[in-house]
């Protein structure tokens, strides 16, 4: 017999609430607003920006093999780490480019934060450390929407 499989996350498992959420989310702002002010100080085309913004996204791709795939590609790209290597090593190579790029995409995981989307479990797409998003927010009863007969 094999092991019974996982009950669904409950909607605030391993989820931060409360006041401490709301600081992070407005610290996905913050980070937003740093990295569209520095964008703006390197000077670079804002068709770029706008090219690029949503590039972290196609992390998402990582889905396709898996929920726990899809989340260790999602958050290697949403995770601070990678921006600010970048962002160093523009700064140490002086290049302007990579701190161009580093800008987009803390700007991008800022935005990500602010709207709650998080860094993800490998159980469920929808399953981040800011809470439940999608339909994994607001699960509903099958049938629920229909009236019984008596």
């Amino acid at each position: 017999m094999g092991a019974a499989p996982d009950p669904a996350p409950e909607p605030t498992s391993g989820a931060v609430r409360g006041a401490p959420a709301v600081l992070l989310r407005l610290e996905g702002l913050a980070v937003l607003a740093g990295g569209v002010l520095a964008y703006a100080a390197l000077g670079q085309s804002w068709w770029l920006f706008a090219l690029l913004f949503l590039a972290p996204d196609l992390a998402m791709a990582g889905y396709l093999a898996g929920p726990a795939a899809g989340a260790r590609l999602y958050n290697a790209m949403h995770a601070h780490i990678g921006p600010t290597l970048l962002a160093a090593a523009g700064y140490l190579l002086a290049d302007p480019w990579l701190g161009a790029l580093a800008a987009i995409w803390f700007a991008h995981n800022g935005l990500d934060r602010a709207l709650g989307y998080g860094l993800k479990y490998p159980d469920a797409f929808g399953h981040t450390h800011l809470g439940m998003i999608g339909k994994a927010a607001n699960p509903r009863k099958v049938g629920a929407d229909r009236p019984t007969a008596d």
